[in-house]
């Protein structure tokens, strides 16, 4: 089985920071692109940012210039610097990557959810 542990969230003061974190664990042999997803209650779930193995990264224009993605790929983990919060980046976010299981075809995989709340 594969897990994706999320970590960081909380409460953020509008202009400040947070930082997200998300690992792997599991029966792994490889893994493709990781990102960020994030749902606000009463809409839809939309991407946030994505980076690929090779640490190409991609954001929603909302995050762009304040969110950084980056990932450590011997530790199966991948990060969600957030700074110059703003309330509307209220929402859970959730982890995602796409994983190469032993005899499994690539799949994507899902976290559980932390909730991030931007508030003063």
């Amino acid at each position: 089985q594969v897990q994706l542990v999320e970590s960081g969230g909380g409460l953020g003061q509008p202009g400040g920071s947070l930082r997200l974190s998300c690992a792997a664990s599991g029966s792994i042999i490889s893994i493709d692109d990781m990102g960020w997803y994030r749902q606000a209650p009463g809409k839809e779930r939309e991407l946030v940012a994505t980076i690929t193995s090779g640490g190409s990264a991609n954001y929603v224009d909302s995050v762009k210039g304040r969110f950084t993605i980056s990932r450590d790929n011997a530790r199966n983990t991948v990060y969600l610097q957030m700074n110059s919060l703003k309330p509307e980046d209220t929402a859970v976010y959730y982890c995602n990557a796409k994983i190469r299981r032993p005899l499994r075809p690539w799949n994507d995989y899902w976290g559980q959810g932390t909730q991030v709340t931007v508030s003063s």
